[in-house]
């Protein structure tokens, strides 16, 4: 793709638009591990933290997400597994 053109970025596997960091957009500088219902979009069904390709985090919000995600399911607020 040329410089300066007015197309839309796609990754080259999926052909979809990149999307933009949630907690970046939002202007979050930190993540509460007590907000469970935040947590919980970032959670697969299996209580797996989701892939930042899936999610669209950036790498520096996603090792903040990963802690906070640790600190709330030792704290038991958030389930290890899921039966």
């Amino acid at each position: 793709m040329k410089r300066g053109s007015n197309q839309k970025i796609y990754r080259s596997s999926q052909n979809a638009p990149v999307r933009q960091c949630f907690f970046c957009s939002q202007n979050l500088a930190e993540i509460d591990f007590k907000d469970v219902e935040l947590l919980r979009k970032f959670v697969s069904g299996q209580a797996k933290i989701v892939n930042p390709k899936h999610t669209g985090t950036c790498a520096r919000h996603e090792r903040i997400l990963a802690r906070a995600v640790k600190r709330a399911r030792f704290m038991a607020l958030l389930p290890y597994i899921r039966r």
